[in-house]
């Protein structure tokens, strides 16, 4: 077994890698054989044979706890932060006490703070808007921190009333409106996780010659936390990245201590010179700028629970979460695992039915993490093609003017032949 190792700070790939994978529960059985198929022939097609994919099953999910009484392993958590990548397909989210989401699980004990998903129109499925080729982002959601670190109380327990007799009387909170049937949460948000966060997104814009970074966070009403997250992104950009940025939170400066023909100026050379624009956006507004004005957003950097929203409405302006890939990464680390970013759709399972591009996509996206971008262009060229022919599975295909459905396999077999 040949592992992915780091030297210097870069990943070293050998030509044969050992990628561990988890299947996934309900319509992971199906999506995980046929991806890893197109991959296979895709690597080897594009390396002449000469690099390869050795795939390692680990546990986790319904599988994992019928056959080890474990809904998520130890060896399976061993498994990702020896190897650093790994793919995963959908997950059962446990039922009762334990773990309450084993990709939340995941993500904080392996610390992939990042959680990336990159949203692009394929011609030939069918969108919500008149102009989907316009929607191409990049959405870099905060992993770790924000609502789902999990940090609440039921109303009615011990604890709730203690944390609120500590609001009440600690802290002088007045305007808890039904206190004593209020259940709590809180909402941590750090300068560490959000600077991480943001140095990762505008650094990825960087490499990858995008226009813009956009902050979004809704800070006009929570000042402290997602306020917080605006100034602390901006201050990334403006210390660390200043020979490259160019933020408007310098244009809003400008124009206060010089007007704003100056302010304009200084913009207009930044964009002339190529630097990266920095900005920010109300959450609540950059969700109806997505539908009106798509093409004004490149790399977008947010919280958690606004990565959340964000992601599935972006998803849907290009054809739904069935052809939406993410991965979850830590840059420092370079551990990666990437993921079928829907469910596991226990209705249709077993019925050869589901699309499997969510998770095809995801493997692209760990293709071109691991530098083996050649191989990733053959698959991206093949769903193309096979779109712009009206061949997709029936979720897509029973839109399309020319849509012809295919099965699961079929589907998979068909982009093996337009590799």
């Amino acid at each position: 077994m040949s592992k992915v190792y780091v030297q210097s700070g870069q990943l070293v790939v050998p030509d044969c890698v050992t990628v561990p994978f988890i299947e996934g529960d309900g319509v992971g059985a199906e999506i995980t054989p046929v991806c890893q198929k197109i991959v296979n022939e895709a690597v080897k097609i594009a390396y002449d044979g000469k690099r390869s994919i050795e795939w390692m099953e680990v546990l986790a999910g319904e599988k994992a706890f019928k056959q080890v009484g474990e809904w998520l392993p130890e060896s399976t958590l061993a498994a990702f932060r020896d190897y650093l990548i790994g793919i995963k397909g959908p997950l059962t989210t446990p039922v009762g006490g334990g773990i309450t989401s084993l990709n939340v699980a995941l993500r904080q004990t392996l610390d992939l703070y990042v959680c990336l998903r990159p949203v692009r129109w394929f011609k030939g499925v069918v969108s919500p808007l008149k102009e989907p080729q316009n929607v191409d982002m990049y959405i870099f959601r905060e992993n770790t921190e924000d609502i789902y670190a999990g940090i609440e109380w039921e109303q009615g327990t011990p604890e709730a009333k203690k944390f609120l007799n500590f609001l009440q009387n600690e802290m002088g909170v007045t305007k808890v409106r039904f206190p004593e049937t209020s259940a709590f949460g809180v909402k941590p948000v750090s300068v560490e996780g959000s600077k991480r966060l943001v140095r990762a997104a505008i650094s990825f814009a960087l490499q990858h010659k995008l226009p813009s970074v956009t902050l979004v966070h809704k800070g006009n009403i929570m000042k402290f936390t997602e306020g917080g997250f605006k100034r602390w992104g901006y201050e990334v950009a403006e210390t660390e990245f200043a020979e490259s940025t160019f933020t408007m939170n310098q244009y809003d400066k400008l124009k206060h201590d010089l007007g704003e023909e100056s302010a304009k100026a200084a913009i207009a050379e930044a964009v002339n010179t190529g630097k990266l624009i920095v900005k920010d956006c109300i959450a609540d507004a950059f969700l109806q700028n997505t539908l009106l004005m798509p093409d004004d957003y490149s790399v977008i950097a947010t919280l958690n629970l606004n990565g959340d929203y964000i992601s599935d409405q972006l998803a849907a302006m290009v054809g739904g979460i069935g052809i939406a890939p993410g991965a979850n990464i830590n840059y420092a680390t370079k551990h990666a695992i990437f993921e079928a970013t829907h469910g596991t759709a226990p209705n249709i399972a077993g019925k050869n039915v589901v699309n499997p591009c969510s998770l095809l996509l995801s493997s692209v996206m760990m293709l071109e993490y691991i530098g083996w971008d050649e191989a990733a262009v053959l698959i991206t060229n093949a769903l193309e093609k096979a779109f712009e022919n009206g061949e997709a599975t029936n979720d897509l295909a029973r839109f399309m003017p020319n849509g012809t459905s295919l099965a699961t396999d079929e589907f998979g077999q068909r982009i093996v032949e337009l590799l």
